[in-house]
Formats: structure tokens, C-alpha cells, sequence
């Protein structure tokens, strides 16, 4: 008999979470290993075990966990690197990484990996139809296409051309749809990029519609996805296609219609009057739409954390206080809270600024935002800005400027100012969250590489990553 999943992993880490509970027992459970295919759906608990362990793969270091927000952080103009380590994104950081680049090639293999466990754990799910109950059925599948989607999204941003350039008419990914325990199936030609956009919103259309409005507590509602967090990452991947129109539609479904803004539905997302509330113990504040929870048990790995790179302690990179860094820019105020609170201006280990958003100390075990009431706003206001209301872009815009800088004054902005402002705001707001390179690329903009010492434009190789080496290897049909 089989192994289920070709023993993928599914069980293999316990995450932050459970239906009914916010106790941290489930961090520290020992997995259920090597469980057939006949018996990993006979209880409920172990279908919730695997549930748990799509987010275990997502979350992983050389993901979601770390180097995926590094690497599209320190591939722009607002971070120097002070270390030349290699090991820590040197070669990207330089905008000389290849195909070989083992680091870039994990974001490929974890990437499938999750989609993989998803594929298989959707079909396990509908061959085992009396496993758990109908409505726990509709949640486990939406929290399945959510991460499939969330997953497929990112790698389409690295590892092909951005959306706007032809319309999604290049050469995107593989689509794997189907649950794999062998190689035997390997070999699959890539998907245009528009038709894995078409799939990763049918996922997320579907996630919508089957999971939960919220959970039982406000650990759950940030660690776990509910219908509020699939409506957020499609205003994401929206924003990626330039259809401003349909951003604002999904966005409307969370954002009320004036300030304050806030969600009225669901999960009362807001943002949160101090900032760094956000980045603080328990992480759970309602600005979080949706973040990977670590702990001691299963941090993200030895130089794979976001605090590794960027905390005040360690220094791998430091903020570029240069004519093009973030850290000097005039929308950036001395008297703003992400300047006061979130870095400093000098430490031990460098005479140069730091974030101190992720301010834990090693194993570094901040939990990892990766969707924040923040950017739907942003998102909405840029959207807006674009092809919609621009008073009331303005309006989005202040809030998350205002709640940090409360005396700032934007004024009366043309519609090419009020978009500069609110794609500088990105940059404030989202400093160390892995937002730099993709805001860059969605636009079809050059990217201001400072390692590389130079302005990458669309056309050059290096604007995005190279199919990975790997790949190559194993797929005969990925070139074709």
C-alpha cells in the first residue's frame, strides 16, 4: 500500500491551530508519520492534521517563512547589504542570481511541494466524503485552494513576466492540478501566465464561497484562512493584472465606503491605532488578515528569517539612507511611528538604520504577515487612483499615513502625484514585508536594483528569475 502524498510532508509539522482551540499544544504535537492512504482520512483529527500541514509547507523558511519577502525586498533600492554573504541572498541582492541558484531553485520545489499536498489532499478529501462533516469539508477545501492560490501567485511573480507587459501572453508556470506520488508525470509545458491568473482566481472565487466567515478566536481568524482573507488576496492579485475595476469591486466587500475605514463583515478588520502593534506578541490584532504563526518548535530556520536579515541584532542588510533609499525619502517624516517605532537609527552592529519591525532574537519566531488590512486599503486606494474615484483614493491614502504621521498633508494631488504618493506609501507601510520587487514588476516598471548598481529594465534577463536548473532537469516539456 501506498504512502498518502508520497509521505509529502503534510503531517510532518504542526501549525498554530486548531477548529475549536487557541492553545499552543498543536506547536508542539509529534507528527503522525508515514500514514497510509487508507487511514489518513479515518478521524477527523488527522484530516485536520493535514490541513495543518499545507500551512506547515507554506510557512516553510525557504517560502513563506523568510526568503521569498527577502528576496523581493533586497532586489530594490531600500536595503544595503553589509555582510556579502552568500548564503543570505548576496547574489540577488547583486541581480547576478541564475538558474543554478540553489535558494531560488527551493522557491520553486517548496512552492510545488505545497501545491502538491493541496492537489492530493483535495482529492483525498472527495474520495473520503463521510471523513469529516460537510460544513468542516467546505472549510478544509477553501483553506486548500486559498494556499494553492497564494502559492501559484507568488511563484508566477518571480519566475515569469509580469501581467501588464503582453496580457498575460508569455510563458508562465507548469499548472499542476492533478496530486502526484511519482515522477511519472513530470514532464509539463508552462501555462500562459494569464491562464495561471485564471486559475488562481478560480481558487480563490471557490475558497470564498466555502470557507467560514470567521473562527473562535483572534488567533484563528490571523492564522487560519477565512472568507475575508480570500476577498484580500484577490484585491492582490487583482492589482497584478491592472484590473482596477474588479480590485475595487472585491475590495468594497471589506472596506467601508468612508473613513474610518474598516470592514463592517465578518472579521472586523481595522487598522490598528499604534503601528507596531501589528509586530508585536500575540501578533493577533485585526489589522492581520492573514500571517504564519512560528514558534520555538518549528521557527523558520538558521538564516531564513525575516529577523536574521533585518532586525537591529543582526544586520545581514540595513536601510539605504542614500538619495534613493526609503529611509530619506520626504513622504517618510523623522517624526512618523514606522521611523520612530519600527527601525533605528544606529546600532551595535551597524552605524546605519535598521527595521526593527521583526525584533525577536534567535530562533527569531515573529510570525510572518503576509496579508495586512493595510494593503487592502493601499490596494483599494491604488485601484481608485487609477481608474475610479480619486477623492476617495486620497482618503485611503491619509488613513494609513495619518494613523503613523498624524500632521502630514498631502494636499491636492494631479492623478500622476496621487499614485506616486500611494506607491511611496507601499514602500513606508510594507518596509521588510517582501513587497518591494512585485509592487515594481506588476507596473512594468525598471527596477532600481542598488546591489546591482544599476536600473533593470523589463527587457533584461535579470528583471525576473530563470525557470530553475532543477527544473530543467526533471521537466523535458518546460521549455516548450
Amino acid at each position: 500500500m501506498k504512502l498518502f502524498t508520497n509521505k509529502i510532508g503534510i503531517l510532518s509539522i504542526a501549525l498554530a491551530m486548531t477548529v475549536s482551540s487557541c492553545n499552543k499544544e498543536f506547536l508542539n504535537a509529534v507528527p503522525e508519520l508515514d500514514l497510509s492512504d487508507a487511514t489518513v482520512f479515518n478521524t477527523p483529527a488527522r484530516v485536520l492534521s493535514q490541513v495543518n500541514g499545507l500551512y506547515g509547507s507554506a510557512k516553510s523558511g525557504s517560502l513563506f517563512g523568510g526568503r521569498y519577502l527577502i528576496y523581493n525586498d533586497i532586489r530594490g533600492e531600500d536595503w544595503v547589504n553589509r555582510t556579502t554573504n552568500s548564503v543570505t541572498g548576496y547574489s540577488t541582492y547583486q541581480g547576478n542570481q541564475d538558474p543554478s541558484d540553489s535558494y531560488l531553485a527551493n522557491f520553486w520545489v517548496v512552492g510545488y511541494s505545497t501545491i502538491n499536498r493541496a492537489n492530493l489532499f483535495l482529492e483525498g478529501l472527495a474520495a473520503n466524503p463521510t471523513a469529516v462533516s460537510s460544513t468542516l469539508a467546505a472549510n478544509y477545501r477553501g483553506e486548500a485552494k486559498f494556499l494553492r492560490a497564494l502559492t501559484y501567485f507568488s511563484l508566477v511573480q518571480y519566475f515569469a513576466k509580469p501581467f501588464i507587459l503582453d496580457k498575460g501572453a508569455s510563458a508562465g508556470l507548469p499548472l499542476r492540478l492533478k496530486g502526484e506520488t511519482s515522477s511519472a508525470n513530470n514532464a509539463l509545458a508552462r501555462s500562459s501566465v494569464a491562464q495561471i491568473y485564471d486559475q488562481i482566481l478560480k481558487d480563490l472565487n471557490e475558497a470564498e464561497a466555502e470557507l467560514p466567515d470567521s473562527y473562535s478566536s483572534a488567533l484563528l481568524n490571523t492564522t487560519r484562512a477565512h472568507k475575508n482573507s480570500a476577498i484580500a488576496l484577490k484585491t492582490r492579485v487583482l492589482l497584478a493584472k491592472a484590473d482596477y475595476a474588479g480590485v475595487i469591486t472585491e475590495a468594497n466587500k471589506i472596506v467601508s465606503a468612508t473613513a474610518p475605514f474598516r470592514a463592517t463583515a465578518r472579521v472586523a478588520h481595522a487598522l490598528q491605532a499604534d503601528v507596531s502593534a501589528v509586530f508585536k506578541a500575540p501578533y493577533t490584532t485585526t489589522e492581520s488578515i492573514f500571517s504564519f504563526p512560528m514558534d520555538a518548535t518549528n521557527a523558520p530556520g538558521t538564516q531564513n528569517q525575516l529577523g536574521y536579515y533585518f532586525n537591529a541584532g543582526n544586520v545581514e542588510y540595513y536601510l539605504n539612507t542614500g538619495a534613493t533609499g526609503i529611509y530619506s525619502q520626504a513622504q517618510f517624516r523623522a517624526s512618523d511611528d514606522r521611523k520612530t517605532k519600527l527601525t533605528v537609527a544606529k546600532t551595535a552592529v551597524a552605524n546605519f538604520p535598521s527595521s526593527t519591525k521583526f525584533s525577536g532574537v534567535n530562533p527569531y519566531i515573529d510570525y510572518v504577515p503576509n496579508i495586512r488590512y493595510a494593503e487592502v486599503l493601499l490596494n483599494l486606494a491604488e485601484a481608485e487612483a487609477e481608474a475610479g474615484n480619486a477623492t476617495r483614493a486620497l482618503a485611503l491614502l491619509t488613513a494609513v499615513h495619518k494613523r503613523s504621521d498624524a500632521s502630514y498633508d498631502f494636499g491636492t494631488l494631479a492623478k500622476a502625484d496621487l499614485i506616486k504618493a500611494i506607491l511611496m506609501e507601499r514602500r513606508i507601510e510594507f518596509i521588510a514585508e517582501g513587497f518591494r520587487a512585485n509592487d515594481v514588476l506588476r507596473r512594468g516598471e525598471p527596477l532600481n536594483s542598488f546591489g546591482a548598481g544599476a536600473v533593470i529594465q523589463s527587457s533584461d534577463p535579470r528583471y525576473i528569475y530563470g525557470i530553475p536548473l532543477t527544473e530543467i532537469q526533471t521537466n523535458p516539456a518546460i521549455g516548450k
